[in-house]
């Protein structure tokens, strides 16, 4: 689908300003995607030595939004990182911070902004940890975290909000001199209310103090003064409306069972509060010790934006894609016209060189307890004799299953499909021997002897010629903000 409207869709963004078409870095994230994949593009060679059978697997692309592949990949290798490097063994809480709609646009562009936003955030969170521990009579608590940048929604729209994991604790220093950790009790939804209560003043005075509160009238547009054709994709993208395509202005249209109950006002559950276009969760906690799920918790908040199995192309050669959980008014799925949907993967691709992954607190790269604090392994393939929390496990011994999972800085191919899948990926189909990795093909004119020699096709389809659609007269308002509340969740 991609490479039939991958030309039109850029051809008639390059519409909405008289030429002046897509950054060039979104432009190469998809063509990056039409090449993944493909032998022609480059590929390595494993080969058996007790059959001699050779394998050829192709280069990825490893793009940041729109490869479901390489993202799930990313989304698995982080994971593994986080879970072998970098979580001590203690209670671990989710703590997910969705923004007001105009802000989602703002931080989208501006990352500086983002993790100004970010950092206002969890020194609210790590602050009141800090003081319901000296409550408690814990002097000098220290908190950690690790917050995750999403960009989307459940229905691929721009959705900038925060998957914050913290420590439901903190850690304090012993008479002698040792770190302990202190679990905090229980969470309320007052308790959450509280931390909101003083996260979206904070967050207002941060925009007051760069000129981009909503009462500043000369606050400028920095995404729409550089990048005006991805800057009017976004904003259709937050408002929920179409900008590209036949439909061009229209609502999504949404498919499902109507419900009736639009028009009523869902309240926030446990630990959870909502004010003033903010909305804060925390209901999710995995306890010590539960280092799988943990795991799991940290790939859904690493997860990619585009789910292959939530994707599906009706007759008609329309998109359309699976909720995975229905709207409050009943919609179940929602339809894209192709190229609607490729400027919805447009604006979910993040600018280069920033990174959507930061680590706050205890955890932070110059953070006085962090080597004392967060999960070492020793290094070694063959001997490892098991992971250990520097301040909170008590030795034991290794667990020879629990070992083998536990290789996650520069985690191979073949290692991370074993750890998420089962799969080993290196065990020869035909007689059952060892793969091994033997070349790294990447010269043009190799490449094309080998795949003519096994009659496999030596280039990579090239997209398609764009097309000229009608264009309907009217063009959206891309000025005006709708604050409907039934609009996307942000993990829906």
């Amino acid at each position: 689908m991609v490479r039939d409207h991958f030309e039109t869709f850029r051809a008639q963004a390059a519409s909405l300003r008289d030429g002046e078409g897509l950054p060039r870095f979104v432009e190469q994230e998809f063509r990056d995607f039409l090449r993944c994949g493909w032998l022609a593009g480059g590929f390595a060679r494993f080969h058996c030595e007790d059959c001699t059978l050779d394998r050829l697997v192709p280069f990825s692309c490893k793009g940041r939004a729109i490869c479901p592949s390489c993202g799930g990949r990313r989304m698995a290798e982080r994971a593994a990182h986080l879970i072998d490097h970098v979580w001590p063994d203690v209670p671990v809480r989710q703590w997910v911070l969705s923004l007001p709609y105009r802000l989602r646009y703002q931080l989208a562009w501006d990352h500086e902004l983002c993790r100004a936003v970010v950092a206002v955030y969890l020194r609210a969170v790590l602050g009141w940890l800090r003081r319901r521990a000296l409550s408690d009579g814990v002097v000098d608590g220290r908190g950690g975290a690790v917050a995750v940048i999403q960009r989307f929604g459940g229905a691929l729209n721009l959705n900038v909000h925060v998957h914050a994991l913290v420590f439901d604790g903190v850690f304090a220093r012993t008479a002698a001199g040792a770190l302990t950790f202190h679990p905090t009790r229980p969470l309320t939804a007052l308790d959450v209310e509280e931390v909101l209560a003083t996260v979206e003043p904070r967050i207002a005075r941060l925009l007051d103090r760069r000129g981009l509160g909503d009462d500043d009238v000369s606050a400028s547009d920095a995404w729409a003064e550089e990048a005006p054709v991805l800057a009017g994709l976004a904003a259709a993208s937050v408002q929920g409306g179409v900008a590209l395509g036949p439909q061009r202005g229209a609502r999504l249209r949404r498919l499902g069972y109507p419900s009736g109950a639009e028009e009523e006002a869902v309240g926030p559950g446990r630990c959870h509060a909502r004010w003033n276009g903010f909305d804060l969760h925390a209901g999710l906690v995995v306890p010590a010790g539960q280092r799988e799920r943990l795991e799991r918790v940290c790939r859904y908040a690493l997860r990619p934006p585009v789910a292959q199995d939530r994707i599906h192309l009706t007759p008609e050669g329309q998109v359309r894609l699976h909720l995975r959980q229905p709207w409050r008014d009943g919609t179940t799925d929602v339809v894209f016209d192709p190229v609607e949907f490729l400027g919805r993967l447009a604006v979910l691709v993040p600018r280069p060189r920033i990174n959507l992954i930061l680590y706050h607190g205890v955890l932070g790269a110059r953070a006085a307890w962090r080597a004392e604090v967060v999960r070492r392994q020793p290094s070694g393939e063959g001997g490892d004799s098991g992971p250990k929390d520097s301040a909170t496990a008590q030795p034991r011994e290794a667990d020879p299953a629990e070992a083998a999972r536990r290789h996650a800085r520069g985690q191979t191919w073949a290692s991370l499909m074993a750890r998420t899948f089962g799969f080993d990926v290196l065990a020869c189909p035909r007689c059952g021997g060892r793969l091994r990795l033997i070349a790294l093909i990447e010269e043009a004119d190799v490449i094309t002897r080998i795949l003519r020699h096994l009659g496999l096709p030596r280039e990579i389809p090239a997209p398609r010629p764009a097309r000229a659609p009608p264009f309907p007269a009217s063009t959206p308002d891309q000025t005006g903000w709708d604050d409907d509340p039934s609009m996307f969740a942000p993990c829906s």
